[in-house]
């Protein structure tokens, strides 16, 4: 008999792991605190902007497996919207631009080519990606890349930045290896952008809720986990805000919450501590602008990476915990000098706009934290943990939520008794 499986957090690591677990079988519950699915990625309309928005930025690449297998099980393959493997950049400064273009092929022929890398570096400054193959457990970033480094500001630092959202002095650099190896190290093939032109809802989440519901799964919102009890090493209880759920026997359950929610529930969990912050701006402007790709990264700036869609451009300020204390009218009126600049609408008057801040939207991915990092597996037999905090391999991503929402539900699996023939 195949396990009823209670998961807890519909953001995109618990519904990785309900939905690979419907797959399979098992009779699932899904709780969720908020009002709707999603997390940290998830769109809603903004009656400032009169838009739907996302409420957090975020670039995904065909070399993310873990993503696409997820939309190939929840029926959403055509969701995402495959770009060139081109990357934008402009130095808001000195307003050069330049684009980043790996070619077809694992043999990258492209750093040869002047035209195909930021200007002032050579073919052997990327060579330097091998400093996070080398990179022991307690380096951070700075330790194997100095900031002199030709490649340092227009490639390393606003990729570091934005896959890690940790300051670069504090932020443990051997997780970068394997997102280089997932991406940039097998040529343009998995270098494409994967884009949500009607917003991270519609491709990654609405899906997802339909199919758990045609898989019969319960879906639950508004239920909020304020306990787990025990009772012989398992989990006996799930104690919700309105109501407790004993589970049976052969019931499990997979932990898909925050890790700061995690802790409380788990005091003794070893899993990392605090956050940092992420600031996304979002600008609407009378017409579309004549910057003609989807997105482009900043140099010199506050912002590491601007998106564009339609007439709404949104901006990503990652490791952003003091810009996240200021006020939405500062932070908007200091970075968009740099954003206009950046899409061609140089001087442009500020337009309206929505400041959205994510205080704890990553752990604080230092060389410690990442080694705090736990498996799903718990000291509670029928009890394993998901999120982009568990020991995925890969930094606290997208890529890294939905993988460890497969790893939930393998061990899920694993645990299950031999069926008799």
């Amino acid at each position: 008999m195949l396990t009823r499986v209670h998961v807890i957090g519909a953001g995109l690591a618990g519904l990785a792991a309900a939905v690979r677990l419907s797959e399979q079988g098992h009779d699932v519950t899904l709780y969720e605190a908020a009002g709707q699915a999603g997390g940290r990625c998830r769109s809603f309309h903004d009656s400032v902007l009169d838009r739907l928005i996302d409420n957090g930025n975020h670039l995904v690449l065909s070399g993310n497996t873990s993503l696409r297998a997820y939309l190939s099980e929840i029926g959403a393959t055509g969701s995402l919207i495959h770009g060139d493997p081109v990357f934008p950049f402009v130095d808001v400064r000195s307003g050069a631009r330049w684009s980043l273009r790996p070619n077809t092929g694992p043999i990258p022929w492209w750093v040869l080519a002047p035209s195909r890398r930021p200007p002032g570096a050579t073919a052997g400054a990327f060579l330097s990606a091998l400093n996070f193959w080398r990179a022991g457990p307690d380096d951070t970033v700075a330790d194997v890349l100095a900031q002199t480094h030709p490649l340092f500001e227009t490639f390393w630092e606003p990729l570091a930045l934005a896959v890690l959202n940790t300051p670069l002095d504090r932020a443990a650099a051997k997780p970068l290896w394997p997102v280089l190896v997932e991406t940039f190290l097998r040529g343009a093939a998995a270098c494409r952008p994967l884009l949500a032109s009607g917003g991270l809802s519609a491709a990654l989440v609405d899906p997802a809720i339909a199919h758990l519901q045609q898989c019969g799964a319960n879906i639950q919102f508004g239920q909020r986990l304020r306990a787990i009890e025990s009772r012989d090493d398992r989990a006996a209880t799930l104690r919700f805000t309105g109501a407790d759920v004993a589970l049976g026997a052969a019931d499990a359950v997979v932990l898909a919450i925050p890790h700061t929610d995690a802790q409380t529930v788990l005091p003794d969990i070893d899993a990392p501590r605090g956050g940092c912050a992420i600031v996304n701006a979002h600008f609407r402007l009378p017409n579309a602008p004549p910057f003609d790709a989807p997105f482009i990264g900043l140099i010199g700036a506050a912002a590491q990476w601007a998106f564009v869609r339609g007439d709404v451009v949104s901006v990503t300020i990652s490791a952003a915990d003091d810009l996240a204390a200021q006020s939405a009218d500062s932070i908007a009126t200091m970075i968009w000098p740099d954003v206009a600049r950046a899409i061609r609408v140089d001087g442009a008057p500020l337009p309206a706009y929505r400041i959205v801040k994510e205080r704890r939207a990553t752990f604080d991915q230092t060389p410690r934290a990442v080694q705090a990092r736990p498996e799903p597996a718990t000291a509670l037999a029928n009890l394993y943990l998901a999120g982009d905090w568990t020991n995925t391999g890969l930094p606290a991503t997208i890529e890294g939520a939905v993988r460890s929402g497969h790893r939930a539900a393998n061990f899920v699996r694993r645990a299950q008794p031999r069926r008799l023939a």
